[in-house]
């Protein structure tokens, strides 16, 4: 046992001295109301639904309450520690569909502008690239001029919620995609509102799938994907995989 786990363990059990009756399902509850319930939506709005993003400080403030009536002396309390430790490592390896293919593939924690958020990236194919405004995966090396952008721009805009967003980013995207679908509301791999659009049927026609989500309070972050309908299954499969891993953190 290193020496965070004996600190951790020492100050948890000393915690279990005290009353814990009830604070279990007290916890349970308050966590399942979070993470389950729905807003309804008024006269005329789209359901609101709760954000996944804000899964993770969630998860992690009651970590520590669960542990200490499970009690770190257990098998089930030092698996549940052993789990929250676990969800931010460094790397691991995941196991994506690639044209229909299981692939084994490693991938790198990296962290967002102001470590704002998380996302694990494919760095053997991929790098992320810092702004003032927007971060950006592209791929390592430039592809060659006769291939369309291939990148994923995840951008905040933390003054706008995403239901008041939504509609800008679609008139904007119509300007170069005229048969962009209309918009819809997804769950994965990020819960909130998608958009689609190709600029045609070639090998090369451009491709845009866009996400507006809500960033966990008063603003919104826009996760635009761009690739060509031939790497839809390659580069567009990829980029939806490490969405899936986008996670906002305090």
């Amino acid at each position: 046992m290193n020496e965070f786990d004996k600190r951790t363990k020492d100050e948890l059990q000393k915690r279990t001295e005290q009353d814990t009756y009830g604070l279990q399902d007290e916890i349970w509850n308050a966590l399942e109301k979070e993470l389950f319930s729905e807003e309804q939506p008024k006269k005329g709005e789209v359901k609101k639904m709760k954000k996944k993003n804000r899964v993770v400080p969630i998860i992690l403030t009651a970590a520590a309450a669960l542990a200490i009536v499970f009690s770190l002396t257990t098998d089930t309390g030092m698996a549940f520690i052993k789990g929250i430790k676990d969800m931010f490592v460094p790397e691991k390896e995941i196991i994506q569909s690639i044209e229909g293919q299981d692939e084994p593939t490693d991938v790198h924690l990296n962290e967002g502008t102001n470590s704002e958020y998380v996302i694990y990236v494919d760095e053997t194919r991929y790098k992320m690239i810092k702004g003032e405004e927007a971060d950006i995966i592209t791929t390592i090396e430039p592809l060659p001029d006769r291939y369309p952008e291939v990148s994923m721009e995840i951008k905040q805009v933390a003054d706008t919620k995403p239901e008041d967003l939504v509609g800008k980013i679609e008139a904007d995207l119509k300007k170069e995609f005229p048969d962009l679908r209309a918009v819809e509301t997804v769950t994965e791999p990020v819960e909130g509102y998608w958009l689609h659009g190709t600029t045609g049927s070639e090998w090369d026609s451009k491709v845009v799938t866009a996400y507006v989500i809500s960033n966990g309070k008063e603003g919104s972050y826009v996760i635009t994907e761009n690739y060509f309908l031939e790497a839809a299954e390659g580069h567009g499969a990829r980029f939806h995989h490490m969405l899936k891993s986008f996670e906002i953190v305090e």
